[in-house]
């Protein structure tokens, strides 16, 4: 390890890119201190998160705000974090699927790419300014601040806030922008893993008070719980690092034209986990509309305690809707059918299936293995921060690295940056000994 951090440090143009990206990112949570203009900061330092969040759809934006490296509660310029950016991406990922037009320009290439870019970033603007506006309403209401409102200034104080969480937003889009280009690994998912370990330090906190507020007989408890969920994390990380890089390798063999010249094989990888964190996602957000609704209603109360987080038949609802999700996703992206035509075309073929029908039968079947794998995996990880603060009584956003989307994301991204670096790495070593050879080449 320390042999391959001084490699790192004695490539110039690789430092420096790393310096770039730290210090991009060092930007990134500065705005953290920045908070919102005409809001009490008095008041907001003086609240707990739990009391800052009302529910319904602001608990969404709350909600996937943070996971994608915002903080809705400390009312700062960018506490929407880069959610709308990334609601836009997957709405138009799915939109490419589903209208043939939108396919045909992203096939272009390169062109059809960049508008597809470009439509994504307009409809993260809209999307900023409608997750703005419940931002700007729930800070002008007395649910804020417990009775008393966070904000205050009449209308031209509230565009001027919508203005500054927009603003906020497409700052960090064009700060990832930069960090892909000039610094090192993807900038988008580095600002939202930035944003997930953020809140680590003042989770941890809570242990330190549990430690304090006990007396003797409990203390020797409190160690075997942080033996145990240090533990369950190591395990559980290793387990998300596994099935992140597992992947099912199908031959495929290529004919050539060329009499005498044999054939060519290589692999068709297929990865267990190839839906991502999306369909947790999902399904976490559509468990809060049956909420919502039966809150508009008298009499359903005892209907809203079934469905709420850490119920049986919640867990069981979260489950199917992660399964159903995943199968949905693979389901764009993997078409057996239009696979098996593209193979037939450039005369590749598995080895003992016929091409064509059998193809698309057999890579179906091997599709629907694997998702559900996949969707096994994404399930187990999902309930894993549940089960363990109701039976451990631990912070949320503690068990929430022990699994859920947290962990994933942590995780699917480090492993991304590791192998981004390893490349660069890899690169250098290669272009060193070819030049090399062509200096002896030369002398002789």
């Amino acid at each position: 390890m320390f042999r391959a951090i001084g490699n790192i440090l004695a490539i110039a143009d690789l430092r420096s890119r790393i310096v770039f990206t730290l210090l991009a990112l060092a930007i990134y949570r500065i705005g953290f201190f920045i908070y919102l203009p005409g809001v009490d900061v008095g008041l907001i330092r003086s609240m707990t998160e739990t009391q800052n969040e009302s529910g319904g759809l602001l608990s969404f934006i709350s909600m996937t705000s943070l996971l994608t490296g915002g903080a809705l509660s400390q009312a700062t310029i960018f506490s929407l974090g880069i959610m709308p950016y990334i609601s836009a991406s997957i709405i138009f990922s799915l939109m490419t699927k589903v209208f043939p037009k939108l396919e045909e320009l992203q096939k272009e290439g390169e062109s059809g790419r960049k508008v597809i870019a470009r439509w994504t970033r307009y409809a993260a603007v809209g999307l900023c300014l409608i997750q703005a506006l419940f931002v700007v309403f729930w800070v002008s209401s007395a649910n804020s601040g417990g009775g008393v409102a966070l904000s205050s200034g009449g209308f031209g104080m509230g565009l001027l806030q919508v203005l500054v969480l927009t603003a906020g937003t497409l700052f960090l889009m064009w700060l990832g922008e930069k960090i892909t280009e000039n610094g090192i690994g993807n900038g988008i998912s580095l600002i939202i893993m930035a944003g997930i370990v953020a809140v680590i330090p003042a989770s941890l906190g809570d242990f330190q008070q549990q430690w304090i507020s006990l007396d003797v007989d409990g203390k020797p408890f409190f160690i075997l719980k942080l033996l145990s969920l240090l533990v369950l994390f190591f395990v559980v990380t290793a387990g998300v690092v596994f099935i992140t890089k597992g992947q099912r390798r199908i031959p495929i063999q290529n004919a050539r034209t060329v009499r005498g010249a044999g054939s060519q094989r290589h692999y068709m990888p297929i990865r267990v986990n190839s839906a991502g964190v999306l369909p947790i996602i999902f399904a976490q957000s559509l468990l809060i509309i049956p909420g919502v609704i039966l809150s508009m209603f008298a009499g359903t109360q005892g209907v809203a305690d079934l469905l709420a987080p850490g119920t049986f038949w919640y867990m069981m609802i979260y489950v199917l809707m992660i399964g159903f999700f995943t199968y949905f996703w693979t389901s764009l992206y993997y078409n057996p059918v239009e696979m098996s035509e593209n193979m037939k075309e450039y005369g590749s073929f598995i080895p003992g299936i016929r091409p064509g029908r059998r193809t698309a039968e057999y890579l179906q079947q091997v599709f629907s293995r694997i998702t559900l794998a996949g969707a096994v995996f994404l399930a187990v990880i999902a309930l894993i921060p549940q089960i363990v603060t109701n039976t451990l009584n631990v912070n949320f956003f503690v068990s929430g690295m022990l699994g859920g989307t947290g962990l994933l994301i942590v995780g699917g991204v480090a492993l991304d940056l590791v192998d981004k670096i390893e490349a660069q790495l890899l690169a250098r070593q290669y272009e060193g000994f070819v030049s090399s050879k062509k200096k002896s080449g030369a002398g002789v």
